[in-house]
């Protein structure tokens, strides 16, 4: 028997994951407070209800994805008495380890059962299906939720326990944050150096330096001509994000005593430039840096 669903956060990553599930057959009760992400909800097929307690009921799995731990704590707190005992919450938000593993801790206390699922691909990756999750929770829940995942995503990963998914995240992105920045500064140098984007990405695509970032994201015109860059860097995965998620590493880094000084440092470069390009893509760091750099020569 097919699963029911309930889906709460309708947005750039939720629309998209909400209605995968509905063109795959599920049926899905749908909520966001906002008019857009609902409309648009209701144009995928999903079933669109006026409150998150609505969008529980009589549900098989309940998939949250919302924008930061409190929200989620604050939602859990509402849903988890509505729904029916036995529940499986999969909460698909990117948030602190602790909170991850206190929501799946109130989950299981109300009788109800939990993973932690945030995801990897961006925009694209939500719309096309081919999101990567990264999962923690117990065995049987993951094996539970393995179908309805596999059609939102193109690769799931059971990585541990409760927040180990999380976990796998904040790791993930902030190798991303630190691998974009370092990319960036590189292809400013390049241009200072007389070298062509084009010449560089033919040459570092194939050597030592490669890197997903350059590769599939390319943060300069031109070599990549799906990357933001050709946008005029419209997001894909947007600079308040990833300065989101190197703040939760920055956290982690200082509550695990790591010596984590390139984290750190990328937590503060997008911070500083979060204040005024938060709605960028997070690989127009490169302008930042071209435009840092030109002040210097200025100098």
């Amino acid at each position: 028997m097919t699963k029911k669903i309930g889906f709460l956060g309708l947005g750039h990553m939720g629309g998209p994951m909400a209605a995968n599930l509905v063109e795959a057959g599920y049926d899905v009760l749908a909520f966001d407070p906002v008019p857009a992400a609902q409309e648009q909800a209701r144009k995928d097929g999903a079933t669109v209800v006026d409150s998150a307690v609505a969008a529980v009921a009589g549900r098989d799995v309940v998939i949250t994805m919302l924008p930061n731990g409190k929200l989620v704590l604050d939602v859990y707190a509402d849903l988890l008495p509505a729904a029916n005992p036995g529940t499986l919450f999969i909460d698909c938000s990117t948030i602190d380890v602790a909170d991850a593993k206190a929501a799946a801790a109130r989950a299981i206390d109300a009788g109800q059962r939990a993973l932690d699922a945030p995801v990897s691909g961006g925009v694209a990756g939500a719309a096309a299906g081919t999101l990567t999750f990264m999962v923690g929770g117990a065995e049987a829940d993951f094996a539970d939720a393995l179908d309805v995942l596999q059609v939102m995503g193109g690769k799931v990963v059971h990585c541990g326990g409760s927040g180990v998914g999380q976990a796998a995240k904040i790791c993930n992105n902030m190798l991303l944050g630190i691998s974009m920045i370092g990319l960036s500064e590189a292809l400013v140098l390049g241009e200072k150096l007389g070298l062509s984007h084009q010449s560089f990405f033919d040459v570092v695509s194939t050597a030592s330096g490669q890197s997903w970032a350059l590769t599939s994201y390319c943060p300069v015109p031109g070599p990549v001509p799906t990357s933001p860059a050709n946008n005029d860097y419209q997001p894909g995965f947007a600079t308040a994000l990833m300065t989101k998620d190197l703040g939760l590493a920055a956290n982690a880094l200082r509550d695990n005593d790591v010596d984590g000084q390139l984290g750190m440092l990328a937590a503060e470069i997008y911070t500083r430039f979060n204040q005024s390009q938060a709605g960028k893509d997070f690989s127009a760091i490169v302008t930042d840096i071209r435009d840092r750099s030109d002040q210097e020569d200025a100098k």
